[in-house]
């Protein structure tokens, strides 16, 4: 896509107060490379910028805020090539249209996922901003009788120099709504930027922090009723048969009713719904429900690992060269199913109008979600209005492949035939038991090396369900390859001459599973990390030097291994700890979603096996540093997330029932427990990519590493554990 040439479209500019609204769509087809035009009414929600009389620059953001930064991220975009002031910029979330706000990189659909919202929205925005800005330039240049390049733009106020006139954007707002959009705009180079790459304040922290910021639990509708509902005890089991007196005599309920994922429970508020359900009796048809065991599952799949899968990536003879090889090493990793386990559990709201439907709610997938809704209620798509509000927290969970939640809500409202809006809330127990979950993995690893050392053979083999099956992303299966659940793994940088990565996707399981932090790359990093560095202990090289001799053709990769390591003083050995104490070090770098990360952990462990993560390095390239402040932020709590997982958190069956049910069984990491975390971000021209997900899967395989370094002993199954056995 050129730098250069701005997609135009048809445009209305409000009147009175409302002043200049721009609006900038690139269809599909253009994010791949084509050239077209696409007509849009400015007053339709594909707005990205508008300006008030009254200098208010209101940027529409087409991304969900969960509390990655995205509201500040893609305002700052914008602001920086409209020259705008900081202070005077407001956030407000888009309707959902896709027809205007598609995500660019998943085709006709609006959604936030995959660490796409800064990258599929930087040549977007910064072209909404530098056309606004050229059209109060010409504005200002009729108005005054001026050359416009003679004209500045700095914080919001259009200048020129020579006359000594100047006015805001305010004021120049209905002059500027009757210029043509231009064809051509020169955008900034990155040493002309003022607000990208610089401490800005984020522009959700002060609604959050003074309780302003509107979530779903503050949706208050005239005569809404609250709903939870109860939940089949096992994954396909179903309603036989339930009595709802009890329930009904509980204080505040209003209704019982039934629908296709199990019973709902009205009331007036959320504590009433919640006693009447506790209250409600119901008898569930167990025929066809899941009942089996978490290691009755994890044997099936190591049986599985046994033969070989669908081929993902293979180049030259791996069975060869490990026959050949000097000397073979094998390895086997085991990972659970994990719960999202987001601070704001689901939630949503829903109501029937005269000429639709309306939903209240943290929604991520607005497309689908206004697909699946407009089916249930026999509507057209844009008969569904979702307005996006702030969600707290998400990892995945909120891009339901199915839309559960949602959907579940528009079920009860259907069921009680409109009569009321639903605010459904899913408490911690349902979210945790009724869920979705990152799934469970089986991995086997055999590689070879030469008498030198070098690493000549590599057999990759994965086993777990596919994420994308039966979602949305179904079509990117290719030859039985979900590319989720190889990714990480079938794109190793490494140079490896003889390499072979295979898939077993088992269908037989009927745990639901989406989508969590980093996806495939959650667990492909542990894996082959973990691996590499078995490998370069039985080569007798350093992992640091064995993992760069192999990336001479991944220079991103080899750019953030080597800062990290010199940020960590990796050629220096560790201080040592008390008496008793043993300390390590471990390294492990990875890609994903296009940004490159390599952390190094350091451990201290006690002579009782209790250990303690004390520092973490990162070194992270995503490209242009839009928020260094956002950056860091999401870097320090991936690390967070990713130990929390790595030491505790674990979804288990017996008897086909999940036994954690809140926070006290499925325990996350204490604040005692965070390590102190260093974050170098990489200097770089390149386009921004994402920072939500890759600092996750570097910190298990790196904390792994460093304990090995520590004790000689190697661990394949997550989580570890707070305390080593010996």
């Amino acid at each position: 896509m050129s730098r250069s040439i701005v997609n135009q479209s048809r445009r209305r500019f409000l009147q009175g107060a409302a002043g200049l609204t721009l609006a900038i769509y690139f269809p599909w087809p253009l994010a791949q490379g084509a050239v077209g035009q696409e007509q849009a009414e400015a007053f339709e929600p594909n707005a990205f910028l508008r300006i008030g009389e009254d200098d208010s620059v209101t940027i529409v953001a087409k991304h969900l805020e969960m509390g990655q930064g995205t509201y500040t991220g893609l305002a700052t975009i914008l602001a920086e090539e409209l020259d705008a002031d900081w202070a005077q910029v407001r956030v407000e979330s888009a309707p959902a249209d896709a027809s205007r706000y598609n995500n660019l990189f998943w085709g006709p659909a609006q959604g936030t996922g995959g660490s796409t919202a800064i990258a599929n929205s930087w040549e977007q925005l910064r072209k909404a901003g530098a056309s606004a800005r050229a059209m109060l330039v010409a504005a200002a240049a009729a108005q005054w009788k001026v050359p416009a390049d003679d004209i500045t733009v700095a914080g919001g106020v259009v200048s020129h120099a020579g006359s000594g006139r100047q006015a805001t954007f305010g004021q120049l707002a209905r002059a500027a709504a009757q210029q043509a959009v231009p064809e051509q705009v020169r955008l900034k180079e990155p040493g002309e930027f003022r607000l990208i790459g610089r401490h800005i304040p984020r522009k959700d922290s002060d609604d959050k922090v003074t309780g302003k910021a509107i979530f779903t639990q503050d949706i208050q509708l005239p005569g809404m009723l609250t709903a939870v509902v109860a939940h089949p005890p096992r994954f396909g089991a179903t309603v036989k048969a339930y009595d709802a007196k009890p329930a009904l005599a509980v204080d505040g309920v209003v209704e019982v009713v039934q629908i296709p994922s199990g019973v709902a429970v009205l009331a007036r508020d959320t504590w009433s719904a919640k006693r009447g359900r506790d209250a409600l009796v119901v008898e569930w048809n167990e025929a066809a429900a899941f009942n089996q065991n978490s290691a009755q599952l994890l044997e099936h799949y190591r049986e599985l690992a046994r033969s070989p899968g669908q081929v993902a990536r293979q180049e030259g003879d791996s069975d060869v060269a490990l026959a050949k090889a000097a000397r073979t090493l094998e390895a086997e990793y085991d990972f659970p199913y994990l719960a999202h386990s987001a601070m704001e559990p689901m939630n949503c709201v829903v109501s029937l109008t005269g000429d639709g439907c309306e939903a209240w709610y943290g929604a991520q997938s607005q497309t689908y979600d206004q697909t699946v809704l407009a089916e249930l209620f026999d509507l057209a798509p844009a008969q569904v209005r979702i307005h996006t509000l702030y969600a707290g927290g998400s990892f995945g969970r909120r891009a339901s492949k199915n839309a559960d939640y949602s959907l579940e809500a528009a079920h009860i409202v259907k069921a009680i035939e409109g009569r009321a809006p639903v605010k459904l809330v899913w408490l911690r127990e349902d979210d945790m038991q009724a869920g979705n979950y990152r799934p469970m993995f089986h991995h086997r690893l055999r590689a070879g090396l030469d008498a030198e050392g070098n690493l000549v053979a590599w057999q990759h083999r994965l086993v777990g369900q596919s994420v994308l099956g039966g979602s949305p992303f179904a079509s990117l299966i290719k030859d039985g390859i979900d590319p989720a659940s190889v990714e990480g793994a079938a794109s190793l940088p490494y140079r490896i001459p003889n390499l072979r990565v295979d898939l077993h996707s088992p269908e037989d399981g009927m745990v639901p599973v989406q989508w969590w932090r980093s996806v495939g790359s959650s667990h492909t990093a542990f894996s082959t990390e973990c691996f590499l560095d078995e490998l370069a202990q039985a080569a007798g090289k350093d992992p640091v030097t064995w993992r760069l001799a192999m990336l001479g053709e991944h220079p991103r990769h080899a750019g953030v291994l080597k800062l990290a390591a010199e940020k960590a003083g990796w050629e220096q050995p560790l201080p040592a700890g008390k008496e008793g104490e043993r300390r390590g070090r471990g390294v492990a770098v990875h890609e994903s979603f296009s940004s490159f990360v390599a952390q190094v952990a350091e451990v201290t462990v006690q002579s009782d096996g209790r250990f303690h993560v004390d520092r973490v390095v990162c070194a992270v390239d995503c490209g242009v540093a839009i928020n260094p402040d956002v950056i860091r932020a999401q870097v320090e709590g991936g690390v967070g997330f990713a130990l929390s997982a790595a030491l505790r958190e674990a979804i288990t069956f017996t008897d086909g029932k999940v036994e954690q049910s809140n926070l006290h069984n499925y325990e996350l990491l204490r604040i005692s427990e965070m390590p102190t975390v260093e974050v170098h971000i990489v200097a770089s021209a390149s386009a921004p990519t994402g920072i939500g997900e890759p600092p996750v899967p570097p910190l298990a395989p790196a904390v792994v590493n460093a304990l090995a370094a520590a004790t000689g002993k190697r661990i394949r199954r997550l989580p570890i554990g707070t305390q080593l056995t010996s």
